[in-house]
């Protein structure tokens, strides 16, 4: 059910990066993450990863990652992007035909349906900022596909990743939002990576990072733990909509949190077939987030 793998240099590393002055203990954490979950309604899988260490409960369990699946997608199509001597300011030509009517997205709310040119940056934004479904599927249209994307996803070396169906074939059913899935200790390494190296890459991987962080969606979950003002938060989310039997599909996030003093860490947290309603299941994350955020870094 869970794992943890300690480095031998950890608490030279914990004074260095100035985190919590308790005492970090990567077994108090995860007691404390199993016996949250262990009466609850749904089902949850969480993947902490912090100096090096790694904290999970049901962390190698395949989750639907809904719209969180945009993340992995973004980091694919900026590598391809970036190949092809696109940069974020260069525009593109959007056939009508990709302004789907009835499904999520801002984008259309503000352009409307029709041909469009409008720089890719601005797409990636509505994209990770405020995950639009139709701009999550030009990205697919001007990258070469899902395919494509699962497959440089894949050779990075996350296997545990999955990039399945675009937006359009889980808005005609939403079944198949099961086939786009990770495990969240894939998610956690990959954010983990993106933080710590990816983000520097380029200009794609910079606009990422800063879309991140600049995330509007969500904001009950990892963001809801007693974070101070100067905490850097980036992340995405995901949410699904409820299957036959009234339980909600999947509630998801996956981000990175940094803190003044330097210290940070990546969290996972993905819940599927919760009965709760969504602000309840929101709630989940966000008591999560708390829980690491106050093994990590001290305080009530």
């Amino acid at each position: 059910m869970f794992r943890i793998s300690a480095l031998p240099i950890f608490f030279a590393i914990l004074l260095l990066t100035g985190c919590s002055s308790g005492g970090y203990s990567p077994d108090k954490l995860n007691n404390e993450l199993c016996n949250y979950v262990r009466n609850k309604d749904c089902r949850i899988g969480i993947a902490v990863i912090y100096n090096g260490d790694t904290v999970e409960v049901n962390g190698n369990e395949k989750f639907p990652m809904l719209s969180v699946y945009k993340f992995p997608q973004a980091i694919a199509a900026g590598k391809i992007m970036s190949e092809m001597g696109i940069i974020p300011d260069d525009t593109i030509e959007v056939s009508a035909s990709l302004i789907l009517p009835e499904t999520w997205s801002p984008l259309r709310e503000r352009y409307g349906i029709g041909d469009l040119r409008l720089p890719i940056g601005e797409v990636l934004s509505y994209s990770l900022v405020m995950s639009d479904n139709n701009a999550c599927d030009i990205i697919f249209e001007i990258t070469g596909g899902v395919e494509i994307a699962d497959s440089l996803i894949k050779s990075l070396g996350y296997k545990d990743i999955d990039l399945v169906n675009t937006e359009a074939e889980m808005n005609a059913d939403p079944m198949l939002c099961y086939d786009n899935s990770a495990t969240p200790i894939a998610l956690a390494a990959l954010m983990s990576d993106f933080y710590s190296t990816m983000c520097s890459e380029s200009d794609w991987m910079r606009s990422i990072k800063a879309n991140l962080e600049l995330c509007e969606t969500g904001k009950g979950r990892i963001p809801s733990a007693a974070f101070d003002d100067e905490t850097l938060i980036g992340h995405k989310t995901g949410t699904g909509p409820k299957d036959k039997d009234g339980k909600i599909i999947a509630v998801n996030d996956v981000g990175y949190v940094e803190f003044a003093s330097g210290c940070h860490y990546t969290l996972s947290v993905m819940v599927s077939q919760s009965a709760d309603n969504l602000d309840d299941t929101e709630r989940i994350i966000g008591e999560i987030s708390e829980i690491v955020r106050r093994n990590i870094v001290g305080g009530e």
